[in-house]
């Protein structure tokens, strides 16, 4: 069922100066997005994504070298080999030390690539204590969002191109922005449990560097901890139907302060729970 949005201004009175999209949240800055032309990585908000980026120039740096000097040694095995200058070729089916160098080089480079590379996949794999825990399910083909320790939740489905200036998007923004984004305080671990309701999909944010398939009845999870406050976009990567292309996903990363009204406004809107009225539920019980 869609949820309806929170209505603006309730909670944040406390926060003067800020100007306010429509889902009641300062105005963000839009970090994590694609560009036009961009054929490198979005601007990392995570360490996550650093290490990731890292690895990659180095893995980079790596296969140059490789591609240079394999192509040198072909072009001069054209020029040494040629039947011009070999009217009798050599006749010989073993050379001992070279087969010793092409096989312990090779394994020598996949044991430096593996010293950088697999603590990069166990620090990604590895899901440390969550400060906040949000269950994500895919469906054809939006996004559900559970704030597990909150007891609330809601959909959040792609906004058509004629809403997104009324919710503070730009029009490029088309196809990446959605009606109701997952909001998270800065420098904070966030644990995403990720599945499936009908089919596999896959929940991404590339400037977190985090992506993760979602499979019906299964849970899987990933962490990040965002460095940086703005809105950053993700959408479904595992091919999911005729819609795959129209499930964006929408995260903001906001103060602790802003967050913690939000938190109430959310609780308000989306489950009737306020702290006053849980206070008085605890000093009931």
């Amino acid at each position: 069922m869609r949820i309806s949005k929170l209505p603006l201004g309730l909670g944040f009175a406390a926060l003067p100066g800020l100007a306010f999209a429509q889902d009641g949240l300062p105005a963000l800055e839009t970090l994590g997005k694609p560009l036009p032309k961009g054929i490198g990585f979005q601007e990392p908000a995570t360490d996550l994504m650093r290490d990731i980026i890292f690895l990659d120039n180095l893995l980079l740096v790596i296969i140059t070298v490789i591609s240079v000097f394999v192509t040198a040694l072909l072009a001069y095995a054209c020029w040494k080999f040629a039947e011009s200058r070999n009217k009798i070729p050599a006749k010989f089916t073993h050379h001992s030390a070279l087969e010793i160098t092409w096989t312990v080089v090779p394994v020598a480079i996949l044991v430096f690539i593996g010293a950088f590379s697999l603590p990069v996949l166990f620090k990604n794999q590895v899901i440390p204590e969550a400060d906040i825990t949000i269950k994500t399910t895919g469906y054809q083909w939006y996004w559900g969002y559970e704030y597990v320790d909150e007891g609330f939740g809601f959909d959040s489905i792609m906004l058509a191109k004629e809403e997104l200036a009324d919710f503070g998007y730009a029009e490029d923004e088309y196809l990446l922005a959605t009606d109701t984004a997952v909001v998270v305080p800065v420098g904070k671990t966030i644990v995403m449990q990720v599945t499936g309701g009908d089919v596999i999909h896959s929940w991404t944010i590339p400037a977190f560097g985090v992506k993760q398939d979602g499979v019906p009845g299964r849970v899987a999870e990933l962490w990040f901890n965002a460095d940086k406050e703005g809105v950053f976009f993700g959408q479904c990567s595992e091919l999911c139907g005729k819609d795959h292309a129209y499930m964006p996903i929408t995260v903001k990363v906001v103060s602790q302060d802003v967050y913690d009204a939000w938190l109430e406004r959310a609780k308000a809107e989306y489950a009737g729970i306020t702290t006053e009225s849980a206070d008085l539920q605890l000093a009931s019980n």
